[in-house]
């Protein structure tokens, strides 16, 4: 995924509202007036977000007769899922090594401790 369409992800994203359609749409397809109205908006304002999701490539949607669906793209979501998983498996390495080196100086400290108490006797 280039930078220019991860940032348009995060971007569409970073709206509640289109949070929340996406969390509908993960259910199922709907259409633009089926996904308007729990909110207090038009149908033009959802339309607006679903948009900027179809921009990022989150959203797409089909013709059915009369009807035009919006589907949710997983594939995005795999994608997203990679990039997140890089960073998350090398803050994971940067915490055992981090580990290691408390564990390390605790040690260190018992072995400091246990030598004075037998100075000590």
């Amino acid at each position: 995924m280039t930078d220019d369409r991860l940032n348009r992800v995060f971007a569409a994203l970073a709206d509640p509202t289109r949070r929340d359609i996406v969390a509908r749409l993960s259910a199922g397809d709907a259409t633009v007036g089926e996904l308007a109205e729990p909110y207090d908006v038009s149908t033009q304002a959802v339309s607006k977000h679903l948009k900027v999701l179809e921009d990022a490539g989150l959203v797409s949607r089909s013709r059915e007769a009369q009807r035009r669906p919006c589907h949710l793209n997983a594939e995005v979501f795999d994608l997203m899922t990679k990039w997140i998983e890089r960073y998350r498996r090398q803050a994971e390495e940067r915490f055992r090594r981090l580990d290691a080196v408390l564990a390390a100086m605790d040690d260190d400290s018992d072995n400091e401790e246990n030598q004075q108490r037998g100075a000590a006797s």
